[in-house]
């Protein structure tokens, strides 16, 4: 008896001392060159309306910019603002949508097409815990889910996080935000038919544990933000593990670039409260290379070390390369361009 408990134990251990190796082998770095100058609130916003929770900042090909925030504060729930805003280069605001349709609006991404993709992350009053496709006039052409309805399976999220298109148009869907009952990656066709899903919960190699943001490369892999793990994770699109990075940090959000460029948010390491937390990293905008995972930069936010998850979770480029953070705390946009 005894000699089975020291066996477990041992391994146990074994594999504790690996998993902290892994992390500590390629840690995130707090003193990268931070080649960006920082201004914030960038854009007009309508008449009599504020920063609410800002959330995603997505570029379109036709060089325009969408912006997703939260209504008021950090809810749209029984809120008439729209969350959906559409700017030119310039800020200028361009059209608004989706008054009255979202309770928390989440990720978003644009396909080749230029359309608009939009999570919902809560459900209340029969609305939420879907996707929405838009066209670029904020027509609804999409929605995969249930309004208001959480669950699981193949026609039902709980807290879907975000949404990326593969080039064939095929979607994949990160499924729970903390705390929720899938913590997985949904795929479905061009028509929105279901196809697969992958992930449990869990931290080893292919479980999530708050799959909160997701991106494509130019080979077509999937980069997870597997958020409480403190790890991205890369998987082809059949959702075949390919390898775990912990040099970015704790992702909030991913954008890669046509050239492979990777920026990825860090809104929460710092002070420990709980959530597994990384202790002594700074948040801000990590920036490196999605082919080899080498780290060439980093947008300090301006409370890296506060306890509160106060740093821009939502990141965006334009084809000018400036960088946008979307801040849900402080409620604010960031634009960063070079020096």
């Amino acid at each position: 008896m005894r000699r089975t408990v020291s066996i477990i134990l041992f391994a146990v251990t074994a594999y504790v001392s690996v998993s902290v190796l892994a992390q500590q082998k390629n840690p995130p770095r707090n003193d990268l060159p931070q080649p960006y100058r920082t201004t914030r609130d960038w854009g007009e916003l309508p008449t009599g309306v504020k920063w609410a929770a800002v959330t995603a900042v997505e570029s379109a090909p036709d060089g325009n910019i969408y912006v997703v925030h939260r209504c008021f504060a950090n809810s749209c729930a029984g809120r008439s603002e729209a969350p959906i805003l559409k700017y030119n280069a310039n800020g200028k605001l361009l059209k608004t949508w989706g008054e009255g349709m979202f309770i928390f609006p989440h990720g978003a991404t644009v396909d080749r097409g230029g359309n608009l993709w939009v999570t919902d992350a809560r459900g209340e009053g029969g609305k939420g815990h879907q996707v929405f496709k838009f066209s670029p006039e904020g027509k609804v052409l999409m929605t995969l889910g249930k309004a208001g309805v959480s669950g699981s399976g193949p026609d039902l999220f709980d807290q879907p996080t975000d949404v990326v298109v593969a080039q064939n148009g095929d979607i994949f869907v990160t499924d729970s935000h903390r705390n929720g009952k899938n913590n997985r990656v949904v795929k479905f066709d061009r028509n929105g038919k279901f196809i697969k899903e992958w992930g449990k919960k869990g931290s080893g190699p292919g479980e999530l544990s708050e799959p909160h943001t997701i991106a494509m490369d130019s080979r077509g892999r999937l980069f997870v933000g597997d958020r409480e793990n403190n790890r991205i994770q890369i998987f082809d699109q059949d959702g075949k593990f390919l390898d775990q990075w912990h040099q970015f940090g704790r992702p909030s959000g991913i954008f890669i670039t046509n050239d492979d460029t990777i920026y990825v948010t860090d809104s929460e390491s710092g002070p420990d409260s709980g959530a597994h937390e990384l202790t002594g990293i700074k948040k801000g905008i990590r920036i490196g290379n999605a082919k080899d995972g080498s780290v060439k930069a980093f947008i300090e936010d301006s409370e890296s070390t506060a306890a509160d998850h106060s740093g821009a979770e939502g990141v965006g480029v334009d084809a000018n390369g400036n960088v946008y953070g979307a801040v849900v705390r402080r409620q604010m946009l960031e634009r960063h361009v070079k020096k």
